[in-house]
């Protein structure tokens, strides 16, 4: 599977308001969520278990990181952009800033 038939299927659970003349607000305050429960379990990974991964926590952390796709993909099409160009576009930036040896700093032009 590649992210645009990831982004085609997810869209077809997709039922949220839409506020405004835009659906935009649902997922990205619902991406903001699942982000805070993928750092909330690894927070408590390190407080509850000594930074011991399980498989436990591996089959929990994934479950989460597939919500935060799925937002991500709600997000994309709410904007009409294809999952799959930002991840290449993602990948022709990280690897013209490691050829500028240019990964370390901030900006995000760099």
């Amino acid at each position: 599977m590649d992210f645009n038939e990831y982004q085609d299927l997810a869209g077809k659970t997709a039922i949220y308001p839409k506020i405004g003349s835009y659906g935009l607000l649902y997922p990205v305050l619902g991406l903001a969520g699942e982000a805070g429960e993928v750092c909330e379990k690894v927070k408590k990974l390190f407080r509850d278990r000594g930074g011991i991964i399980s498989e436990e926590f591996l089959a929990s952390i994934k479950n989460e990181l597939g919500d935060v796709l799925w937002y991500l993909a709600a997000i994309c099409r709410e904007l009409n952009l294809s999952l799959d160009d930002i991840a290449k576009e993602n990948l022709e930036k990280l690897f013209s800033r490691q050829n500028r040896d240019a990964l370390r700093g901030d900006g995000d032009f760099r």
